[in-house]
């Protein structure tokens, strides 16, 4: 073995050993589950939960049938008891039962709030996709919800659990390695914004697009939004910034210790396909400025990545060397000394079924997994989780303010103890987005 291969070996098993001791819990508990939103990302979750513990997933919830059934009997194949869960097409009745342990919850970014609150009011600990919320004041009613009822949250936010990912920060941060850093890129070239634009329509028999919209703006139906395409509307979301810089974001902040940013301020637009049905920007930058630190987002759909091993990622410059990371491996290029790449872990001797798992993204299973392990030792523990609701709050919020301030064309500060934007009052009321009736938008002093 030469020097890189035992520094990587080494690097590499403190790295597991991070993860095993933040990974224990009773795993004889029986422990009844529930999710809200079973579709793509729904069942990527939930399969892995079943996959690391012993859980009976008694109840599911879904507005499109179709997708509610199909998930069912792939979680009845999947489940040591075989018996498929109790169906329901209202999030509300399935919480009304108050026999879960646990509910997890992917619904669309706009259907996040509501559920996760009445949840933890029912006694049940959540596991709630990012970004939590689509406005900051959900965002700050969620996290009040966590902490009047003692409940534990964890959001899927898995760059916090992926292995190499935690092997680059203990290895090239936290050691020091890098140096002083100044500034951090993150980023995404994926070509990833809706370029069509179909006509509107009639919704199908199957989806209950009126639950389906809730306390969203009401479009006319139209395909792009359901199933999965929604992310083109800023009405359900908050565009490529809330779907792909939240999960950098966050991940840099996480590396970093770093809390919530100074200011924010981006600009972009729609510069270059004005012609699609979407009305996200496809091209967008933003500074997070951290004081010592900048954070720098930037995407753009089409064109090319400035390097395409890193669509998607994140660079933190150091005065001492550079990390790249991303969900696909590191690159660690010191400024003296032997560089280092690391590709990402997969698992799939000890999980087969990950194979051939319909529309898994394979490479992201062992984060997922390590996320779960990690939320349930939380629950055990009664502990705040790796991504505990209030990091999801910080950098979903950023995120959300960085979209306020490409829309106003200026600075936000965010003053999170008087919860507003400093000396802006138009900012501050877009802190709360406008709930279509009969929804009652949350209120963080009210919960």
């Amino acid at each position: 073995m030469d020097r890189r291969q035992f520094l990587s070996a080494a690097a590499a098993a403190a790295a597991s050993s991070t993860l095993a001791s933040a990974q224990e819990f009773d795993t004889q508990k029986k422990r009844r589950v529930g999710i809200i939103g079973p579709g793509w990302y729904g069942k990527c979750d939930l399969l892995r939960l079943i996959q690391v513990a012993p859980v009976e997933v008694v109840s599911m919830c879904d507005v499109d049938s179709k997708m509610l059934n199909e998930a069912a009997d792939i979680v009845a194949s999947r489940q040591v008891s075989k018996k498929r869960p109790r169906l329901f097409s209202d999030y509300r009745k399935l919480i009304a039962e108050k026999d879960l342990d646990i509910v997890i919850i992917d619904t669309p970014d706009h259907w996040h709030a509501l559920p996760m609150i009445e949840a933890c009011k029912a006694g049940m600990d959540v596991w709630v996709q990012k970004p939590i919320g689509v406005d900051v004041m959900e965002c700050e009613a969620m996290v009040a919800a966590a902490r009047k009822y003692n409940r534990v949250v964890q959001v899927g936010m898995q760059r916090r659990s992926t292995p190499h990912l935690v092997e680059a920060r203990e290895r090239y941060i936290q050691s020091g390695a890098l140096g002083k850093i100044g500034v951090v890129e993150i980023y995404c070239y994926y070509h990833m914004r809706a370029t069509q634009n179909p006509p509107d329509s009639t919704p199908p028999s199957n989806l209950d697009y009126e639950m389906w919209t809730g306390p969203a703006p009401m479009r006319p139906y139209n395909e792009l939004a359901h199933p999965r395409r929604w992310r083109a509307f800023m009405e359900y979301g908050n565009g490529i910034v809330g779907d792909m810089c939240v999960h950098m974001l966050d991940m840099t902040r996480w590396m970093m210790g770093l809390g919530w940013p100074k200011s924010i301020s981006s600009s972009g637009g729609i510069l270059v396909d004005k012609a699609s049905k979407a009305n996200i920007t496809d091209t967008q930058t933003a500074t997070f400025d951290f004081g010592d630190v900048k954070v720098i987002w930037n995407h753009r759909s089409y064109g090319a990545p400035p390097d395409p091993k890193y669509p998607w990622g994140a660079t933190f410059y150091g005065d001492k060397g550079t990390l790249k990371a991303s969900v696909m491996s590191y690159d660690y290029m010191p400024m003296k000394g032997e560089a280092v790449h690391k590709d990402v872990t997969y698992e799939l001797e000890q999980f087969p079924e990950d194979r051939t798992e319909k529309d898994l993204e394979r490479h992201v299973a062992p984060a997922i997994r390590g996320q779960m392990k990690n939320f349930l030792q939380a629950i055990d523990k009664r502990s705040r989780p790796v991504a505990d609701i209030e990091e999801g709050h910080m950098s979903a919020s950023s995120c959300i303010l960085a979209n306020m301030s490409q829309k106003l064309g200026r600075t936000m500060v965010y003053d999170p103890a008087k919860k507003v934007v400093v000396g802006d009052a138009e900012a501050t009321k877009m802190l709360t987005r406008p709930y279509r009736s009969p929804w009652v938008h949350p209120d963080y002093k009210k919960i």
